[in-house]
């Protein structure tokens, strides 16, 4: 053979051994990719360390950092800091390009390992390059898709907020109730906690309460990449500041008291605490707080029923396991007038184990709590009761999904069923670190287990985490600072997901079949941001993944049909969940004609019609200006009517035909009304329908809701009113209303005042109830302050006449 073909031949093995390579290279980089999008975290860093190690000198400079950034973000999801932060720090040094996602994730990195200096200068780095950053477009998602770990936009950022509640004891384990904050405190003694049951001493917690949680100081702010920033008011306000709602959801996290059940209470390596002042905050009830440990708690939503922990003690006695232990326990109560009646034990507790950290869902119908009771995984374990024939169900242990071999603590579940606990047998930064998983059905675990992005959790103790559905800010506890568990909270800045999986489906409002080839004109809100243009497929649909934090309107247009054009918004969306819009469209049959004046004839009637009156809610007076509509159901003509100075309308009706009748005028809330058919062949017949409209800044007074004297518990008598407001919150879906409560001159003023706040928010706790959100309203007590007649202090008056004054009214806040 000649050397020519020696060469040859050597060329072709050298090439099929370098292809061969490249392949192997290619698939296990594929493999680890893959595993990272389904969040095998630890399986994903064998992956990519096997790349890195074996394969390193075959990679050139930009895929070994893109190997080495992927597995450093697979550290940092499992927790693991220092190896997130060493992996950071060699891809940014191997990469030829700059990539502010990775500068801004190690600058993360970095706070939370305690680097605040070097975080804030990557933080400024990644300001930097995101500067220099295209504007995002939308993108299509391909039939099936959905947004993976990997399509966040970013790391979660939040901004934490040191409180001034906190002392040189221990605050620790919020809970929210009514429009306060409910937390455990102590102080630290000199002995270590007793546990035979003897009580007393300088080391028992108790409850305290923060009336008004929105008033709470805040001492200094920890910004999202770690570094400390000042406060320029007494009070830092948010954009959307958890309470702002007035009451976003009662729950609780137990205290620190059964972080250790073996050893019965261990509170921070056996510290002891002492009662504290009243100011800042005051003891949550003495009858509740007792000498032994109390607390937290969770509340149902209406405020009127509290579980909580305590050691093993009830009716003046305590009781020990055969060890000699007191154990912690769960106990409930009632409120009545203000306090707490009715302690009573749950059926689940036992004297030889401890049963603690009470979160109650919003429906009231499931218990999750934290117990080492035995055939559990190790440690102490997360179980959910349900509440079933009007007592709690037997424990429901978790899973291995959510418990370790090691300690699972602190649950809290919030309304939309997010699981938030703490656990120390899971890989995190350090101590009890505070994880998140979804729950179906109460019970049923979805999804992987995910840690909490720093700030939140940190090198130390992190737990007790409280928070509303979109977590956009709550409450949580931890040691990081000087050793001690303090109350901190958190504003989240940025979303939690990088878009947003939508399908829009396009159908014919008449046969509700769906339509293909339906041009779909996306816009986006802000300058630089170009129109997009998608075609509905054969069943009707079309698929976008949405940029988070920003808003939407899709205008459908297709031959035959009247343009149809929507809004859509991604600000506070905060699941994963793909979401789905339904738009109809309809055929150009529409009439419209405006009517000049109203008949004047006074024969028999020739046909049917409707006249009526549009009034005020308030004053009952008629509205000039009110543009009034009657849209035909049956061939969808529209006819409409603009009142004059007497507020009059009338409209010629067709026998056999439903009719939807609106009333619009600007400021006011638009009043709609469903008119059924008159039968065919039927007699003429003329039907009134007066109208009455809200406005903003009306106050109308609910009439007869009345209270015993002295006391803010709503009568039996006051439902069938209450019940006409809850139709009317109905009616108008956007109404936000403020609840004033208003009591005569008698008594105190100052007492008067805390009267009337508590009987607003009875009317409150009624509407929320009737499923009325609690976003919606405001309850403020007015006290004496507005009397509507001469009966103020020193003037005699009747009954009746200082009764005109015990009132209650509404007043509109907004409405659409």
């Amino acid at each position: 053979m000649s050397f020519k073909g020696v060469t040859w031949i050597l060329g072709i093995v050298l090439w099929l051994s370098s292809s061969m390579a490249w392949a192997q290279i290619d698939s296990l980089l594929q493999q680890a990719n893959r595993l990272l999008n389904y969040k095998a975290y630890g399986r994903a860093i064998d992956a990519y360390t096997q790349v890195l190690n074996e394969q390193a000198d075959q990679l050139t400079a930009d895929q070994k950092a893109a190997a080495q950034s992927k597995l450093a973000y697979a550290y940092q999801q499992v927790g693991d800091g220092p190896k997130a932060e060493r992996y950071y720090r060699e891809a940014l040094n191997n990469s030829t390009k700059d990539d502010p996602q990775q500068t801004l994730q190690y600058a993360q990195t970095l706070a939370g390992n305690g680097k605040f200096k070097e975080a804030q200068q990557q933080y400024e780095r990644y300001l930097q390059l995101k500067e220099k950053l295209p504007v995002h477009r939308l993108s299509a998602v391909p039939t099936g898709g959905t947004t993976t770990g990997q399509g966040r936009k970013e790391p979660t950022r939040y901004r934490l907020e040191y409180l001034a509640l906190n002392s040189e004891g221990e605050e620790f384990s919020p809970a929210f109730y009514q429009d306060g904050l409910v937390y455990v405190a102590g102080k630290k003694g000199g002995s270590a906690i007793e546990t035979t049951g003897s009580g007393g001493g300088a080391g028992y917690l108790d409850l305290f309460y923060v009336p008004n949680r929105n008033n709470l100081k805040v001492s200094s702010i920890i910004n999202p990449d770690g570094s400390i920033g000042k406060v320029t008011n007494d009070r830092v306000r948010t954009d959307r500041p958890l309470g702002s709602d007035s009451y976003t959801r009662a729950t609780a996290n137990d205290s620190r008291t059964a972080p250790n059940f073996d050893a019965g209470i261990n509170i921070t390596q056996g510290l002891g605490y002492d009662a504290r002042p009243l100011s800042p905050s005051q003891r949550f009830s003495k009858t509740l707080n007792t000498r032994y440990h109390e607390g937290p708690a969770t509340f149902s939503p209406d405020g009127s029923r509290i579980i909580f922990t305590r050691n093993n003690y009830n009716q003046g006695r305590a009781q020990q396991s055969a060890e000699g232990i007191n154990k912690l326990k769960l106990y409930t109560a009632h409120q009545q007038n203000g306090a707490w009646s009715a302690v009573e034990e749950l059926p689940f507790n036992s004297d030889e184990y401890s049963v603690g950290h009470p979160s109650l869902s919003r429906d009231e119908q499931l218990l999750y709590f934290s117990s080492d009771m035995p055939g559990g995984f190790g440690g102490t374990d997360l179980y959910v009761s349900r509440y079933q024939n009007g007592r709690w169900g037997r424990p429901v242990n978790l899973g291995a999904l959510v418990n370790t071999k090691g300690n699972e603590l602190f649950p809290f579940v919030d309304e939309a069923g997010n699981l938030y606990f703490s656990s120390d047998g899971r890989r995190g930064l350090g101590g009890l670190d505070i994880f998140f998983v979804s729950l179906a059905n109460g019970a049923t675990v979805q999804g992987p287990v995910e840690h909490l992005d720093a700030p939140i959790n940190s090198p130390q103790d992190d737990f007790g985490f409280i928070t509303d559905g979109g977590r956009r800010g709550g409450y949580f506890s931890s040691s990081r600072q000087n050793g001690n568990d303090n109350i901190y909270r958190f504003v989240r800045e940025n979303s939690l997901y990088g878009c947003r999986d939508l399908t829009i489906r396009l159908y014919d409002t008449e046969s509700d079949l769906p339509l293909d080839s339906v041009t779909v004109l996306v816009r986006t809100r802000g300058e630089g941001r170009a129109d997009r243009s998608l075609t509905t497929d054969r069943n009707g649909f079309v698929q976008l993944c949405l940029e988070a934090e920003n808003d939407f309107t899709f205008q459908a247009s297709r031959d035959g049909y009247i343009n149809s054009t929507v809004g859509f918004t991604t600000r506070y969306l905060t699941d994963d969940q793909p979401t789905r819009l339904e738009v109809g469209m309809m055929k150009p049959t529409v009439l419209t004609d405006t009517l000049a004046e109203e008949p004047t004839d006074t024969g028999p009637l020739t046909s049917s019609r409707i006249r009526g009156v549009v009034v005020s809610e308030r004053d009952h007076r008629p509205l000039e200006g009110v543009t009034v509509r009657l849209r035909n159901e049956c061939d969808r003509s529209q006819r409409e009517y603009v009142t004059r100075a007497d507020g009059r309308y009338y409209f010629d009706l067709i026998e056999g035909c439903d009719y939807t009748l609106t009333a619009s005028k600007p400021t006011f809330g638009t009043n709609t009304n469903r008119i059924r058919r008159l039968p065919k062949r039927a007699k003429p017949k003329e039907l009134s329908a007066d109208l009455r409209m809200l406005s903003v800044g009306d106050v109308v007074t609910i009439d007869n809701i009345y209270y015993d004297l002295d006391q803010y518990s709503l009568r039996s008598g006051a439902t069938r009113e209450l019940d006409r407001l809850v139709a009317t919150m109905r009616k108008y879906p956007s109404l936000v209303i403020e609840i004033r409560s208003h009591t005569d001159s008698r008594g105190e003023a100052a007492h008067n005042k805390t009267l009337s706040t508590y009987r607003a928010r009875a009317v409150a706790d009624y509407l929320a109830s009737k499923g009325i959100s609690r976003r919606r309203m405001v309850a403020i007590g007015m006290g004496e302050s507005q009397l509507v007649n001469n009966c103020t202090d020193g003037v005699i008056c009747t009954d009746a006449e200082h009764q005109r004054n015990r009132r209650t009214e509404f007043k509109v806040v907004s409405i659409k």
